[in-house]
């Protein structure tokens, strides 16, 4: 069991062999790593949630006292070392046993996702940690975004956390909020939020259009938590999106405002959480989902933002939901969580309107917001393609017309590199890669084969390997791709790509203020410019192949489309400019899920998605669990697949899908087949875990089934 608070100390006398006697204590500790609980021994008192050094094996790696207990019947191992006198909040220790409950992940592994990499160093307090950027008083940006000219931007007002060579942890004092600074909202936006204030539960939704003016809601909740000397953490679901909040946050709360993320060093991390576990002041914490567990110890209210992305769900051990796991922890603080979207998951949508804890918000921000022309053009039609046969001669006149007048086009396509396929032409043969049997896309700019996958990649030959044949041809397109075919077109244009394949320094958020002034004229990107970004100087959205992810085999498929192409159609007519326009390219301009994304109809959509779900019997209507195993041979995969099922089919309560080959299935490791099962009983599908081969991987509520 869990404690959490402080515990009645006994003293143990332990005789050793040479008769000495001594005071020793015995505390179960949670080591970091894939661990459960072991019992040590200390000679001190310690409490619930303090930090200790532990060995294990022949490491000694970092462990978190969850309670003291009675001494064991077998020898222990003792403490070497107390790490942190103060212990971590209440619900961060609760939250390790939630974790391992509701995910079936190992105890070590989640107190992993709080202690920052490197807790148990001693760090040298020095400047080069954090470069030489510095506050105006003398204090470094211990967590601002990385590009130089956001961290020239914020070095203008006070650091975030002030450096401990200067001032210790405890002595952080942020500037005091002892009255509400000027966040103006308009009517809209003060229903939504007295309407978030009544809603009754903890969690509640917030569906807004986008450039609604969430943001202003945001910072008028977190200023009131400050006032009530409560934090508030707020969640984005990517870093490029970190720095644009920061600047707006930092404008009216200064100095209270820590940024967390994963591009910062170990030392960063390792300080940032010092000063935030030591911080007797309420502070703003900004970042992705890493952020939900910074230890602050007076939490008021978590935000997230974008609730829909699936970057809030991790795939790495532990899997976890930062949005389940969110909701439990204001449960266990007793503050509110926000969720907020303007194209919010059918499964929470669902939940939130069956508690009456929806709050819309649909009128746009700026009065001078305009709903954009969207132009939909069907890309079988060849004459409408006469100019290029990547884009249509409506998308080449809007960006010639665009530049003329100084205005922005943004290019989308979710898919990066030239080519996603090479074969032979001559017998036929498709360029794999060696490990994940994939096939290899074509980077034309390297003039590489790469693997997107694992990073295998290898360079383009002359000749085809089995035949000889020289006639290698490469089929589909990607950003890269259109990158190259844009400069040809538009030579004088200055054109920038933004995908995964960007260096460092070359992401959006590295260029942000660049791109935001008009400095490009072209942005060619996948999601990362997707999401969240407003360009005052953006005028047309051009969608090159809308339908690309409606064919995948994957009942999510249809809910990440509508979600995908409505955020991107989101990214101009935000009041900046008096016209506005989107053209959607696509195969299937009948499609319903594109017609509801055309006509700005969540509801319609979601309306559309839950009979869907209803009869076919997925979230929100069941849970769902994914099992996959994956073994050298096919035979030996197909063997152990029938034995589970047979085992499986005897609970009644379970939906047991047909064993199929995973999306992914031949890999340098073997063969991988999954089984997914569904049962409205989430007890069910944890029962059917209990043992389970231990070659099985499992993944409940998985992001989708491939």
């Amino acid at each position: 069991m869990f404690l959490r608070g402080c515990v009645k100390i006994t003293t143990i006398y332990t005789k050793y062999p040479h008769g000495w006697y001594n005071k020793y204590m015995f505390y179960e500790v949670i080591p970091e790593g894939r661990t459960e609980a072991l019992t040590y021994d200390f000679d001190n008192s310690l409490l619930p949630g303090q930090i200790v050094l532990v060995p294990v094996g022949r490491r000694s790696v970092p462990g978190l006292i969850i309670k003291k207990v009675a001494q064991p019947d077998f020898k222990t191992k003792s403490i070497l070392k107390v790490l942190y006198s103060k212990p971590l909040p209440r619900h961060l220790i609760a939250t390790i046993k939630f974790i391992h409950e509701y995910y079936l992940a190992p105890s070590g592994a989640a107190v992993s996702l709080i202690l920052p990499k490197g807790v148990e160093k001693k760090r040298r307090k020095t400047e080069q940690m954090f470069g030489n950027t510095q506050c105006g008083d003398g204090g470094l940006v211990a967590a601002c975004p990385s590009d130089s000219s956001s961290q020239a931007a914020l070095a203008k007002s006070s650091c975030p956390l002030e450096h401990t060579a200067t001032k210790p942890p405890s002595r952080l004092k942020p500037k005091p909020s002892t009255t509400l600074p000027d966040i103006p909202l308009n009517p809209a936006q003060k229903k939504a939020l007295e309407g978030l204030q009544k809603a009754p539960g903890a969690t509640k939704l917030l569906f807004g259009v986008t450039g609604s003016g969430k943001t202003n809601i945001y910072l008028r909740m977190a200023n009131t938590a400050l006032l009530e000397q409560k934090s508030t953490i707020l969640l984005v679901p990517e870093i490029a999106l970190t720095g644009q909040l920061v600047q707006v946050f930092r404008e009216f709360f200064d100095g209270r405002v820590v940024v967390m993320h994963s591009r910062q060093t170990e030392a960063e991390r390792h300080l940032i959480f010092n000063s935030l576990l030591n911080s007797k002041e309420p502070l703003v914490v900004i970042g992705p989902r890493s952020a939900l567990f910074a230890p602050l110890n007076n939490l008021g209210l978590i935000i997230i933002d974008e609730e829909h992305e699936s970057t809030y769900h991790q795939e790495n051990s532990p899997k976890y939901s930062a949005i389940r796991v969110a909701s439990y922890i204001t449960k266990e603080t007793n503050c509110p969580l926000v969720l907020g979207s303007a194209t919010p998951t059918a499964e929470d949508y669902y939940i939130a309107s069956k508690q009456g804890s929806v709050v819309t918000l649909t009128e746009k921000a700026k009065s001078t917001a305009i709903k954009p022309k969207v132009q939909t053009i069907d890309l079988r039609d060849r004459d409408a393609f006469s100019r290029n046969k990547y884009f249509s001669n409506s998308l080449l006149n809007a960006i010639k017309q665009n530049l003329e007048q100084g205005q922005q086009t943004l290019i989308f396509h979710n898919r990066r590199g030239s080519a996603p396929l090479t074969i032979c032409e001559n017998c036929g043969k498709e360029f794999l890669c060696p490990n994940c049997f994939l096939p290899l896309t074509l980077h034309a700019d390297t003039y590489d084969l790469v693997c997107h996958t694992c990073g295998y990649h290898q360079r383009v030959p002359a000749n085809c390997p089995e035949c000889k044949a020289p006639g290698l041809v490469h089929k589909g397109f990607g950003t890269k791709l259109l990158e190259s075919e844009l400069g040809q077109l538009f030579p004088k244009a200055r054109i920038r790509r933004f995908d995964a394949d960007n260096k460092k320094g070359e992401g959006i958020d590295a260029v942000y203020d660049e791109v935001k002034d008009g400095k490009v004229d072209i942005l060619v990107g996948t999601q990362t410019v997707a999401k969240g970004l407003d360009l005052p100087k953006l005028a047309t959205v051009g969608i090159v192949q809308a339908d690309a992810g409606l064919a995948l085999p994957d009942y999510m498929a249809e809910e990440r489309t509508f979600q995908l192409i409505t955020q991107v159609m989101g990214r101009v007519g935000r009041g900046h400019l008096e016209q506005a326009e989107v053209i959607i390219q696509t195969f299937r301009p009948d499609h319903p899920v594109l017609e509801f994304a055309v006509n700005e109809d969540y509801l319609g959509f979601y309306d559309y998605l839950i009979k869907q779900r209803r009869k076919s019997g997925f979230p929100p209507f069941s849970f769902v669990m994914k099992l996959e195993i994956t073994m050298k041979t096919e035979s030996i995969v197909l063997k152990k697949v029938q034995e589970l099922i047979l085992r499986l089919s005897k609970d009644k309560q379970l939906i047991i899908s047909p064993p199929m080959p995973a999306f992914h299935e031949r890999t340098a490791r073997g063969y991988t087949w999954q089984i997914i099962v569904r049962s409205r009983s989430r007890k069910s599908l944890l029962k059917a875990c209990e043992g389970l081969d231990i070659n099985f991987k499992v993944t409940l509520d998985p992001l989708g089934l491939l």
